[in-house]
């Protein structure tokens, strides 16, 4: 049986898919855009999905991503 992400950790991640930023993401949770990088690298693998695409300047949510923002906006409702 598989766990569940910590909440906290959610919690950063549908704050990325919503700003899809996570600088902004960081600014709205007060942590640094750094932080919400690791925590959303640290999901990624814990998940075994890729949730965005990094460009240089933008991060863009990927399909998995959307499916997975919309079930914890739902539950974090």
């Amino acid at each position: 049986m598989r766990r569940l992400p910590p909440l906290e950790t959610l919690r950063v991640f549908e704050a990325a898919a919503r700003l899809k930023s996570f600088k902004e993401a960081g600014d709205e949770l007060a942590v640094t855009a750094s932080a919400v990088s690791h925590r959303i690298s640290a999901l990624e693998e814990e998940l075994e999905a890729v949730l965005f695409v990094r460009h240089t300047r933008r991060i863009e949510v990927t399909p998995e991503g959307e499916r997975l923002a919309a079930g914890v906006r739902r539950a974090l409702a």
